[in-house]
């Protein structure tokens, strides 16, 4: 059987083939083997090595003799781990981090990379475990939150220096809180609370925010008796908040146009008491399931999840009085918990607004005379936030009109549109603004 820091390596280099980290660790079959405490070791190790790749790469780089890129993958992964448990993970021993590290050499058939392995650990040992930052400020950024230089340079542009390093920080000192959204059709929060206390769960609740608790203390969620009973379903605060700045009511039809994997209809459902019709589309059927599977679970009777194409009128589909169009987009604001997503090049994502921009106008075609649409996406990028609800008001001027929403909760709310750092609820970046048809 693997050991937790052999299954670590192997997600990761699947990862330097392209995969996603989530469904990397949902489908590598030596993970899942793992006891719980492996897992969460191996989890660490894999999403933590990931998190800080370019940092440890920087390290490295001056124990190296060779370019960095030179390396045998599989060795690089070895010693990004390794150095990753010196750096971040200060329960592990050092000696342990060092042999284990030195061992998994032998089982990756890569032995003569041993002496290398233990010598430039060691080294790092030697040293201190110290290192010298770069001397100009957007490089030495870039080592000490492991983000690229660009997407640094983008941010300080977009929203300046102080947000940047709030976002920066955030993406790498996250507290790791699950955020959970009560089911208020099935339980109420008091219930839910000694409940969860009965199951020696610590929940605290989100003051601010009704039927939102947070916790550190949640392992194997999917085995928890409420979660199979449809009580809550995990939903970031962000997320949450990007759901109830529709405020869709009780009767209503309320589409979402890019709705898998579903949580923001679920909360939008129970928002409204599971009494209305909520029509949730995705293009992929595979993902369409993910919602009618989530909805089932949560006994909302209110959602029929369906494949759709968000870029192209449907005259089937009937007029609305709420419309959430949460779009694809970059994912620059889940950074913290999917770290590969700020490793891909800007340019990859130039062709996100006009895409953004085709399923605003399509999506506003639905609405009703008076009803409201909410844009939003779960990016901290100008070009794909502000420009995108900008050029649609300037061009719509005399058919919609933005509404300020949710401003009882105080900063970033009060205008027809919120960029919320995660600094502002402990949550993702996002981004949210409301709009009304006025004629």
């Amino acid at each position: 059987m693997s050991s937790a820091r052999s299954v670590a390596v192997k997600l990761l280099a699947r990862m330097e083939k392209g995969a996603f980290s989530n469904i990397v660790l949902d489908n590598e079959r030596s993970f899942n083997e793992l006891s719980q405490r492996d897992k969460k070791f191996a989890s660490r190790l894999f999403y933590g090595t990931v998190e800080r790749k370019i940092a440890l790469d920087y390290i490295l780089s001056s124990y190296l003799k060779k370019p960095i890129n030179k390396l045998d993958i599989e060795v690089l992964l070895i010693l990004r781990t390794g150095l990753y448990q010196l750096l971040y993970m200060p329960s592990v021993p050092e000696n342990a981090a060092v042999n284990e590290s030195v061992s998994l050499a032998s089982e990756f058939k890569k032995s003569s990379a041993k002496g290398m392995i233990n010598a430039i650990l060691r080294g790092f040992i030697r040293n201190g475990k110290k290192f010298s930052l770069p001397y100009d400020e957007i490089s030495a950024l870039s080592v000490k939150y492991s983000c690229p230089v660009e997407l640094i340079s983008k941010w300080i542009t977009d929203y300046g220096k102080e947000n940047t390093e709030n976002i920066l920080q955030h993406s790498v000192e996250n507290d790791n809180n699950i955020t959970m959204r009560i089911n208020n059709t099935q339980i109420s929060d008091d219930e839910f609370i000694t409940r969860m206390t009965s199951y020696g769960i610590e929940c605290d609740e989100f003051l601010s925010i009704s039927h939102c608790f947070t916790t550190k203390s949640f392992s194997d969620i999917e085995n928890n008796l409420l979660f199979k009973e449809g009580c809550f379903h995990i939903q970031d605060i962000s997320s949450q908040l990007c759901a109830m700045a529709l405020g869709a009511k009780a009767g209503e039809t309320v589409l979402d146009v890019c709705s898998a994997p579903g949580g923001k209809a679920f909360t939008i459902a129970e928002i409204m008491g599971d009494k209305g019709k909520i029509l949730a589309f995705d293009l992929h059927e595979n993902r369409v399931k993910l919602i009618k599977k989530g909805a089932e679970r949560l006994k909302l009777t209110s959602i029929e999840a369906k494949v759709g194409d968000a870029t192209v009128f449907n005259e089937k589909i009937p007029k609305a009085d709420k419309i959430l169009c949460d779009v694809v987009c970059s994912g620059f604001g889940v950074i913290s918990k999917k770290p590969e997503i700020k490793y891909k090049p800007l340019e990859d994502t130039e062709k996100l607004p006009g895409i953004q921009y085709k399923i605003l106008e399509n999506a506003s075609r639905y609405l009703k005379v008076g009803g409201e649409l909410v844009y939003s996406t779960c990016s901290l990028s100008r070009a794909e936030n502000d420009e995108v609800i900008d050029k649609f008001l300037e061009k719509h001027k005399d058919e919609f009109e933005g509404i300020p929403f949710l401003s009882e909760l105080g900063e970033p709310f009060g205008s027809y549109k919120a960029t919320v750092f995660p600094h502002h609820f402990n949550g993702d970046g996002f981004f949210i603004s409301k709009i009304r048809r006025i004629g």
